[in-house]
């Protein structure tokens, strides 16, 4: 028998409060496996493109987000059987040991075991505010340390790194029992995918070209956790999924032709381009998302760099097709080892009608592979 795929829905981290409400009843309702909030400061939409032209859900501002661990306590006693989680948080805005605390204390309130989905962060949430961006990775791997400590140690602990130096600390909160958080890790690289492996619960990549990238990194993980004497199998293969769906090749190809779709394509690394022998219009140094500020670039330089976005980069980066592509797309990527999916309705970004259609494809993959 094939092994399933748990399905998760993002919940959005913006107001109105009865719109995230709203979206975990959703959840609920259909049987989603998984509801996630976002961390940001900032959206990743420049507000100035952010208008009816560019996508017919703008509307107020691209930027008004709600404090995530607030925004999970308040939903917490309404998630039921549906795992919460944040996809995700990083250890430059919040102390490790404040996040541990904030995911024990989650475990108190939850049925089923919360999430923190933590990386290395991004510019956007740190660089306009004064915080200090530099060496990120290093900071994570130290920051995973700690929670780690935290959340399997009791008395007072000493850690002594070169971010964090704690002579004698102490986090004598417990979660609770047989409802301990995890932690997934935004992993791409080599040195983040073998943190994963020596720290983490679960993977949770947004950029993956194709399943073959996908079960080679995966490879990477499960390497890393073999190497400390961990169990492999018990890290859980996550991604998120953005779902770009059509009735027909035109219709898809008119979704990947939407500037408000591909402005993802915008926010791939330079490398990506580079594999297709083409420059990055953010310059060749260019990470991905993880770099982007979105207050920084003029209307007119985005409107022409996205335009820049070949369909094909984005084909090998999104699930993009009429369902029944889609679907074959989702068992090569189980086949690989993909076992849980927060699936985002990409192609819903271009209108209403979309929208649905992309939300209706998700569930009949929901349907197929849970």
């Amino acid at each position: 028998m094939a092994p399933s795929i748990k399905f998760g829905l993002g919940l959005g981290s913006r107001p109105p409060l009865s719109q995230t409400r709203n979206a975990l009843r959703f959840a609920r309702l259909f049987g989603f496996d998984s509801a996630w909030v976002i961390d940001h400061f900032l959206g990743l939409f420049p507000a100035a493109i952010w208008d009816k032209e560019f996508t017919w859900l703008a509307d107020g501002s691209p930027h008004d987000y709600l404090e995530f661990q607030t925004l999970l306590g308040h939903i917490a006693g309404s998630a039921g059987k549906v795992q919460l989680g944040v996809g995700v948080t990083e250890a430059i805005r919040r102390h490790p040991v404040l996040l541990a605390q904030a995911f024990m204390t989650l475990s108190h309130m939850t049925k089923v075991p919360p999430i923190l989905g933590i990386g290395s962060g991004e510019r956007e949430n740190t660089d306009p505010y004064g915080l200090n961006f530099e060496r990120p990775v290093a900071r994570l791997e130290e920051a995973l340390h700690i929670i780690r400590i935290c959340f399997d140690s009791s008395g007072p602990f000493e850690f002594r790194g070169e971010f964090w130096n704690m002579p004698d600390a102490i986090m004598d909160l417990e979660p609770k029992p047989g409802n301990e958080p995890k932690v997934w890790v935004a992993a791409h690289g080599p040195r983040m995918l073998r943190l994963t492996g020596t720290y983490a619960d679960g993977w949770y990549p947004a950029f993956v070209a194709g399943p073959g990238d996908y079960g080679a990194k995966l490879k990477v993980i499960r390497d890393a956790a073999a190497k400390v004497g961990r169990d492999s199998e018990i890290i859980e293969p996550g991604m998120q999924a953005y779902v770009v769906a059509g009735k027909t090749e035109a219709h898809v190809q008119a979704l990947l032709d939407h500037r408000a779709v591909k402005f993802l394509g915008l926010l791939a690394p330079a490398g990506m381009w580079a594999t297709m022998g083409l420059a990055h219009p953010l310059g060749d140094e260019f990470a991905g998302m993880s770099d982007f500020v979105p207050q920084r670039y003029e209307r007119e330089f985005l409107l022409d760099a996205i335009d820049q976005v070949p369909s094909e980069l984005l084909r090998q980066n999104v699930f993009a097709g009429t369902p029944d592509q889609i679907e074959a797309q989702f068992q090569d990527f189980r086949d690989a080892g993909l076992r849980h999916v927060m699936a985002v309705a990409l192609g819903g970004l271009a209108s209403k009608k979309d929208g649905l259609y992309n939300m209706r494809t998700i569930l009949r993959l929901k349907r197929r592979f849970a």
